[in-house]
């Protein structure tokens, strides 16, 4: 229609969710737009609404106090407002002083949503990021999006976690005409979604190598553990163990939370390579980051996947610590199956203990009884009565079968 734009070529236009160009347009913030045959029409003149909090933070105009024009959304996608403390690098136990450091706003509430989510506290971070679902500024409703989605999950709600998933899938698919900067931010998040609830890459998505240069060093060395993430869900252990490690080694231990994960991702690989003693090392080295600030949720995501190394070092070390992981392991593994195995078809067991996960986890890899005792520290005789129990709630009769209710 001549001088006008729909909603998906306004929402491309401002880089925002076509939801959220829907929702301008009910609420008369766009100047012109109206109704024809029941889709909204959007001026194609009109410029993008302010953000209502923001303009009453800082003037009538949106300016700042001095008259100074704020930055454009995109202009600060690439970094700040984009998973802020994964990006920000920080002294093991300085956590939350680094948070609480930041300048008010919503990089400083995303930033503490964060924390809040990768020290299992889903509650908090979930009511945090509702808030910013219609942020203008990209970073912080990818981020919002993305921290929501997860923390959902660990709260049974399915339901929100799924849309919250779909805003990123929309975000992205608008992503296609927009700058590298909007690209790069919209697909980060959008792969970082998709690996980690092991489910097929969205068509859209760019390919690592167009916008992993375009991220800030934090949030690289983020993409970097989902990329290897990527590489062990296709078998390539030792090729992902090696993007672990050279991530690793290149600074990433600068920001933690960054290389956490990337730490259990080397467990997961030298796991699944039966070197036990790289494993160990690295599990510990996650711990030392984690355990000063509490930053717990990644142990309890990668359970499963980890061959019993919570069970070998972190029990017998840290018992209180280890049953927390524990209870973080039930609620999150129960909601990333409730999206995962309808999803994919894939059906991961939800029916058993984690020490039952575990053995049937290292049986389905080809571990002898003799193995799987030696390394959980308990007898041939518990790891055989802890298989029974398996076959029987899962219906097999032998370990080949097992794969196909684990996470292999």
């Amino acid at each position: 229609m001549t001088g006008y734009l729909s909603i998906r070529e306004a929402a491309e236009k401002w880089h925002i969710s076509q939801r959220l160009a829907q929702r301008w347009c009910r609420e008369g913030r766009i100047p012109g737009a109206q109704k024809f045959s029941g889709a909204w029409a959007v001026p194609a003149d009109a410029d993008k609404p302010a953000d209502l909090r923001r303009t009453a933070e800082g003037g009538k105009d949106g300016r700042h106090p001095a008259g100074e024009a704020r930055p454009q959304p995109e202009e600060r996608s690439g970094g700040g407002f984009l998973m802020p403390l994964m990006n920000t690098p920080f002294v093991p136990g300085e956590c939350l002083a680094a948070v609480e450091a930041m300048e008010a706003g919503p990089r400083r509430d995303i930033a503490l949503a964060e924390y809040h989510y990768f020290s299992g506290r889903p509650e908090e971070a979930a009511r945090e990021t509702e808030r910013y679902f219609s942020s203008p500024e990209l970073g912080a409703r990818l981020s919002a999006y993305l921290i929501n989605a997860f923390a959902s999950l660990s709260l049974g709600q399915i339901q929100q976690a799924r849309s919250a998933l779909e805003e990123v899938r929309s975000t992205l698919h608008a992503a296609g005409e927009a700058s590298p900067a909007f690209q790069a931010a919209s697909g980060f998040v959008a792969a970082a979604a998709a690996v980690l609830l092991h489910l097929p890459l969205p068509d859209e998505l760019p390919p690592m190598g167009d916008f992993l240069p375009l991220l800030p060093p934090g949030l690289r060395a983020f993409a970097l553990y989902v990329q290897a993430h990527y590489l062990y869900l296709q078998g390539n252990y030792a090729r992902s163990a090696g993007v672990a490690e050279a991530t690793l080694a290149m600074g990433a231990a600068r920001y933690p939370i960054a290389a956490i994960y990337l730490n259990l991702m080397a467990v997961m690989d030298y796991m699944s390579l039966k070197q036990i003693g790289r494993a160990e090392r690295h599990l510990l080295a996650a711990w030392e980051l984690a355990r000063p600030d509490d930053l717990i949720e990644g142990f309890g995501e990668h359970h499963g996947l980890l061959g019993g190394m919570l069970e070998s070092v972190i029990k017998k070390g840290w018992p209180e610590e280890f049953k927390r992981i524990i209870a973080i392991t039930y609620r999150f593994s129960w909601g990333w199956r409730r999206i995962h195995n309808p999803d994919t078809g894939h059906a991961v067991a939800d029916n058993l203990t984690t020490t039952e996960f575990t053995v049937a986890m290292l049986a389905a890899r080809g571990w002898t009884n003799e193995e799987i005792a030696g390394h959980m520290g308990i007898s041939a005789h518990t790891v055989k009565r802890h298989l029974a129990g398996v076959k029987r709630k899962l219906s097999v009769s032998n370990r080949r079968d097992l794969a196909q209710y684990m996470l292999l």
